[in-house]
Formats: structure tokens, C-alpha cells, sequence
């Protein structure tokens, strides 16, 4: 048996399927002739018009189908696959995902079943050429939007946020069953849960097919992008709401104190105690509601809260520091304070989120 075959006999194809045409059991056909062991399709509630197409895949050898009624979205078919495989096909080597729309070759699936033979705790992307001038506009524009996104938020740039054609091992079956969301959105989901994780995201060229303007496509471009966007950005708009309730309750809790509490016991308005006391008791109360919402609300994190806060700590210190030497040293080169504050502040704000989800929340979540 050549390696390839090998590789793909290992390896599950697992196929989310809803309203597929009747190019699908072909290409099923090729899978199989290809040498993989193991095909699952789904039929996520395509209905009783689609019968012809999902009984004329039963049989078709070393592959199954999974059925169900409503439709209840692509995430959803995903993980029903995944359970399935995770309770019926132990010897799998992984799983590798593919879209029922003939977008992803016989020869890009058995690339990726061999990459699952290394072993390695990766999850890899079939990725399209965005630059060939075949690419529909849009798809073109989206994806460099995402992907410039998803690298400003968590760090990594991604050549094809969108691919269907993906592939892991075997021990990787609990991250992605545990993962949420049920429709488009939950693939978004599945690679921020990956770089959290510390799993390597490997960008894997693949040919690039659009038949017939990609029409097969369920993907509803205003809907399901709005998924998406609220998916990559949810807990960074989170993580701007917390900041603003903890502002204003640093400047509304420091005004009290300058200006009513400490005052009533004699220490008087813009004298130096009043004013010491009044400045760190609001920036300590509210750093600590920070880190709770933070914690809780903006990262979800669900171990002990002891080294996540000392870690806050060492982060809040670290960034105070740097924006005051980042100032200084505008300042050098004759930028105005102001103006140095705000672009050392700004850049910081980004780096802070961005280190609070990996490194301070990251740990047990």
C-alpha cells in the first residue's frame, strides 16, 4: 500500500451535508477509490426532496450516513459527526472536514491525511489562493478582512479564515465537540478555541475552486458574516465594555472621595493625603473589578483566580511602565505629551487584551 493510501485509510472524511445536488455521491465515489477508509456524511435536515442523493451515498462501501430532521446548521452537523466518530471509529488517525459542494479535491483531502500522519497536535487549513483573479470579489475582500482581524486580536494571520477543508488528530475529537455554536459561526469559533489552546494552526495550499460562482454555497452573506464578526470580535467588545464600567467607576469613585468622603473626616479637598488616598483607592477598587469582569465576563475563565491575579497584576504594572517610558521616549524625538499618551495607550490597549487572553485567562478556560 503506497503512503498515501495509507494515510487516507487511517483518516476519517467527514462531510457536513443540507440540500446537496446529486454531484455529491461522485465525489464520494473518488474518496473511496482514493483509498479512504472511513467517509461520514451528515444530512443536516435537508428533507425528504434530497432522499435520492443521501441513499444512493449508503451504498457506496466504508461509507455512513448520519440523518436527522430539522436542519440544524453546519457546527451542529459537524459535531454530530464528531460524536459519531469519537464512539464508532476508534482506530481513526483524525478527522479531516470537508464541504458538499465539490470545492475540495480528492487530491487536497489525501494532502491533508498525510500531514495527520506526523503526529504532531496541529490543526491544518486547506487554503485557497485569494490572489487568482477568478476569486470572486467578495470572498476576496472577507477573507483578507478576517484574516487581518483574527491577527490583530489573537495573533496569528490565517491565508483562509473560511475553508471547509480542514484536518486534526484523533485526540483533538473533545476540543471541538466541546467548542460552541451550532451554524457557521462555530468554525470561527473552533480556531480562536485552537490559538487559545496553544494548538499550531498550519495554512496548507489547497486548489482553488468556485463552480458555478460558488452558488452551492448555504452561506448567507449578511447573516452568517454577522456571525462571524460577532464571534471574532464578541469578547473584544467585552473587553471594551468592562474597561468603560471600571473607568467610570474609578472617576466617579475618586470624585466621591476627593470631594465628599475624605473630606467629612478632615482631610481636605486637594490637600496631599486627600488626594493619594482618593486616586489609589479608586484605581485599586476598580482594577479589581476589572479582573473579576475580566475573568468572568470578557474571557471566561473557569479555574482558581489566584495566579490569574497575580498575573493581571504583573500585566497592569507592565503596561503602566511601558506607556510612560513610551512617552518619554516620544517625547524625545518631539512629539507632543498628549498626543504620546494616546498612541502609547491605544497600542497597549491591544497588546493588554491580547496578552489577558493567553497568558493571564488563558490557563484553565
Amino acid at each position: 500500500m503506497s503512503e498515501a493510501n495509507h494515510a487516507a485509510g487511517d483518516a476519517v472524511i467527514l462531510i457536513p451535508a443540507y440540500e446537496p445536488d446529486d454531484r455529491l455521491p461522485e465525489y464520494i465515489r473518488r474518496l473511496e477509490a482514493a483509498g479512504f477508509g472511513h467517509i461520514v456524511v451528515v444530512d443536516d435536515g435537508s428533507g425528504e426532496k434530497w432522499d435520492p442523493v443521501f441513499q444512493a451515498l449508503e451504498g457506496i462501501p466504508r461509507t455512513r450516513v448520519i440523518r436527522y430532521m430539522p436542519n440544524g446548521g453546519k457546527g451542529h452537523a459537524l459535531k454530530t459527526g464528531y460524536r459519531f466518530i469519537a464512539d464508532h471509529i476508534p482506530e481513526a488517525s483524525g478527522v479531516i472536514t470537508a464541504d458538499a459542494d465539490g470545492q475540495h479535491t480528492v487530491e487536497d483531502c489525501i494532502r491533508l491525511a498525510e500531514k495527520l500522519e506526523g503526529h504532531e497536535r496541529e490543526l491544518y487549513l486547506g487554503a485557497r489562493d485569494f490572489s487568482l483573479p477568478e476569486i470572486p470579489p467578495k470572498s476576496r475582500f472577507g477573507n483578507r478582512m478576517t484574516s487581518a482581524v483574527f491577527r490583530a486580536l489573537y495573533g496569528q494571520w490565517l491565508d483562509d479564515t473560511q475553508t471547509g477543508l480542514r484536518a486534526f488528530r484523533r485526540e483533538e475529537l473533545p476540543l471541538m465537540m466541546e467548542t460552541e455554536g451550532d451554524r457557521y459561526e462555530y468554525e470561527m469559533k473552533v480556531l480562536i478555541a485552537c490559538t487559545r489552546a496553544g494548538i499550531p494552526i498550519i495554512s496548507v495550499p489547497i486548489e482553488t475552486i468556485y463552480e458555478n460562482n460558488n452558488e452551492g454555497s448555504h452561506f448567507h452573506p449578511i447573516r452568517d458574516s454577522w456571525r462571524i464578526y460577532r464571534v471574532i470580535l464578541g469578547s473584544f467588545f467585552r473587553f471594551m465594555e468592562a474597561s468603560l464600567i471600571c473607568f467610570l467607576v474609578d472617576q466617579g469613585l475618586a470624585f466621591a472621595l476627593r470631594e465628599w468622603l475624605l473630606p467629612a473626616f478632615g482631610l481636605a479637598a486637594g490637600s496631599l493625603w486627600n488626594i493619594n488616598i482618593s486616586g489609589w483607592g479608586a484605581r485599586i477598587i476598580s482594577a479589581v473589578l476589572n479582573f473579576q469582569l475580566n475573568r468572568k465576563l470578557v474571557f471566561r475563565m473557569k479555574g482558581s483566580a489566584g495566579k490569574a491575579g497575580l498575573r493581571y497584576a504583573v500585566v497592569a504594572l507592565a503596561i503602566v511602565s511601558l506607556s510612560n517610558l513610551g512617552v518619554w521616549a516620544l517625547g524625545r524625538i518631539g512629539m507632543s505629551g498628549w498626543l504620546a499618551k494616546i498612541i502609547m495607550d491605544t497600542l497597549l490597549y491591544f497588546v493588554s487584551y491580547r496578552v489577558q487572553d493567553r497568558w493571564v485567562f488563558g490557563e484553565d478556560r
